[in-house]
C-alpha cells in the first residue's frame, strides 16, 4: 500500500526568521498526535540549511523547489544539485507550472533537470498539470501525456525509483478553485496507466501521485481518499502550521 506524501512549497514566502517560527509551529503541532503520512516541507533556497538544522532530528523531510541541471559553472543566479545535498536536502520540485509559466521552462530543460537530480541522489517531484483553456478544449490528457513521456525521456525506473508525480492543474493553483475529487481522481488514474505503460505496473503501482491546487483542510480528506491521490503538494496552506497539519491528519 502506497504512503501518502504530504509537501509544503512556500514558494517564494518567509525568511530565516519566518522559517524557524513555522517549522517550530509544525513541529510542535505534530508532536501532539501520530502522524502517518510522510511530510516534506520546501522553504526557499535561503532558508535551507536553517529549515534542515530544525528538521533533521524530525520526521520532517526537506525538499528545495528548483534545481538547475548543471553541476557547476558560470549560471549567474542559479542553484546546482550538489549545492542543495550540502544543505540537507532530500527531495527538490521540478517542473511546477509557475517554472512553466513564468520562467518559460520546457519538458526538455525539466528532463534535464530530472536526470541530474537523481544522478545526485535527488528525489524529484515531477509536477504537471494543464491550464484551463486546454481544460475547455478537451485536452487534459494529451497535454498530460506530452508533459509525462517529455519529462521522463531517457529516464529508466531504476532511475526513477523515489519520484513522486504532482498532478496540478494550473487553473486550481493559488485561485482558490479546485478540481473535484472525481476530475483529480480521473487524471490521477490516467497517469498511473501512462506510467504502466511506459514502465510497467509494478512500478505504476508503486508509484506515489500527489494532487496539488488550492490543497486545504476543507478539502483534503475527501481528496485524499480517492483511490489514486497519495498525497498532496499544498502552497498557500501550507504556510499556517494549523493549516498545513490539519492537511496532514486528513492523510
Amino acid at each position: 500500500m502506497r504512503k501518502k506524501v504530504i509537501a509544503g512549497n512556500w514558494k517564494m514566502n518567509n525568511d530565516v526568521n519566518g522559517t524557524v517560527n513555522l517549522i517550530s509551529e509544525i513541529k510542535k503541532e505534530l508532536n501532539a498526535k501520530s502522524q502517518k503520512a510522510d511530510i516534506i516541507v520546501c522553504p526557499p533556497f535561503t532558508n535551507l540549511e536553517t529549515a534542515y538544522a530544525l528538521v533533521k532530528d524530525s520526521t520532517i523531510k526537506l525538499g528545495a523547489q528548483n534545481m538547475y541541471f548543471e553541476e557547476s559553472g558560470a549560471f549567474t543566479g542559479e542553484i546546482s544539485p550538489s549545492m542543495l545535498k550540502s544543505t540537507g536536502c532530500e527531495f527538490v520540485i521540478l517542473g511546477h507550472s509557475e517554472r512553466r509559466t513564468i520562467f518559460h521552462e520546457t519538458d526538455q530543460t525539466i528532463n534535464k533537470k530530472i536526470k541530474t537530480a537523481v544522478k545526485h541522489g535527488l528525489k524529484p517531484i515531477f509536477c504537471i498539470g494543464e491550464t484551463l483553456e486546454e481544460r475547455e478544449k478537451g485536452i487534459t490528457f494529451k497535454v498530460i501525456e506530452t508533459q509525462v513521456r517529455n519529462g521522463l525521456e531517457g529516464l529508466t525506473q531504476s532511475e526513477l525509483s523515489d519520484m513522486i508525480i504532482a498532478y496540478e492543474p494550473v487553473w486550481a493553483i493559488g485561485t482558490g478553485r479546485n478540481a473535484t475529487p472525481q476530475q483529480a481522481q480521473e487524471v490521477h488514474q490516467f497517469i498511473r496507466g501512462l506510467v504502466a505503460k511506459l514502465y510497467n505496473q509494478g512500478f505504476a503501482d508503486q508509484l506515489v501521485i500527489q494532487y496539488g491546487g488550492s490543497v486545504k483542510p476543507d478539502n483534503a480528506k475527501e481528496l485524499l481518499s480517492q483511490p489514486d491521490i497519495d498525497g498532496a503538494l499544498v502552497g498557500g496552506a501550507c504556510l499556517k502550521a494549523d493549516l498545513f497539519v490539519k492537511i496532514i491528519d486528513a492523510a
